[in-house]
């Protein structure tokens, strides 16, 4: 039988305190940003800017340096190299964002390996843990979460027309290269912010799969968006749950597991509406 009090119990602790806070913040910018991402097939850039922050961080960890300071510019500027890359070289959107990605796990694991001394704890980076997040990341993650959605609804009308249409968009005299700049801005903050507490490889999980569980059901970029929200605070709640209970499981992982599995079920139910949709014309007919 499930004990209500040791759950309780678990919620009152300052670290899952800071966990969840976080985690609401990130699951909600990730979401926010995933849908244009997603829509665009950009998601995977997510990945990429994971990959250059464990680099990043493995990095400043050998050399003694605060993680975060020198993590995020190094996250922003390999965000504009590969939107770079992708525009002005022969070098497509997927294959700039392998470039980036080997090369900072390479980078990283050097770093772990040749420096000397080294106190660093890879599983943690890599898949998430719930005692790695402290009161800095906790303010840092408020502070973006409220510019991220004061930019969204700032810039809402011409990121839903660069969504869909980006040469029409830009055609009309939209900013394009300025707002994919903002926004790869915000999904390399909330990335760097976010790798604590879910991994460097799970990370991307914000990003796609709140996105994907909300398109099986809505097919407005409006419900879609705030319904993506919904999705992967909701996801994010029961992995944090889960992790609490089950003994050494990685928080990471465990937001996934819970992720993937919304996503099927909105998947059925989508289908179940569809066909219940299309029976209902056959029968009009």
């Amino acid at each position: 039988m499930f004990n209500f009090d040791y759950l309780f119990q678990i919620l009152q602790r300052e670290y899952i305190r800071y966990a969840f806070i976080v985690g609401i913040c990130m699951a909600l910018c990730g979401a926010l940003l995933g849908v244009s991402l997603v829509l665009r097939k950009h998601s995977m850039i997510g990945d990429g800017l994971s990959h250059v922050g464990f680099g990043a961080v493995a990095v400043a960890a050998c050399l003694g340096w605060a993680p975060l300071p020198f993590a995020i510019p190094v996250v922003i500027l390999s965000s504009f190299l590969i939107l770079w890359l992708a525009e002005k070289s022969k070098i497509f959107g997927d294959s700039a964002i392998a470039v980036f990605s080997t090369l900072a796990l390479a980078i990283g694991y050097a770093a772990i390996e040749v420096g000397e001394g080294v106190s660093f704890n890879v599983n943690a980076y890599l898949y998430g843990s719930l005692l790695g997040v402290s009161e800095v990341e906790v303010i840092l993650s408020i502070i973006v979460t409220v510019i991220v959605f004061a930019l969204y609804l700032l810039l809402y009308h011409k990121i839903f027309s660069i969504t869909f249409d980006p040469v029409f968009s830009k055609s009309t005299g939209t900013k394009t290269n300025l707002i994919n700049v903002i926004l790869s801005i915000l999904t390399s903050l909330v990335v760097v912010i976010g790798m604590k507490l879910m991994g460097a490889l799970l990370i991307t999980s914000l990003i796609i799969f709140p996105t994907l569980s909300a398109r099986q059901l809505f097919k407005t970029f409006k419900k879609v968006t705030i319904f993506a929200m919904v999705f992967s605070v909701v996801s994010f709640i029961l992995g944090l749950l889960l992790a609490c209970i089950i003994d050494r499981m990685p928080i990471g992982s465990s937001i996934v597991i819970v992720s993937f599995i919304v996503c099927i079920i909105t998947f059925i139910v989508g289908k179940i509406i569809n066909l219940r949709k299309n029976k209902e014309k056959v029968e009009e007919k």
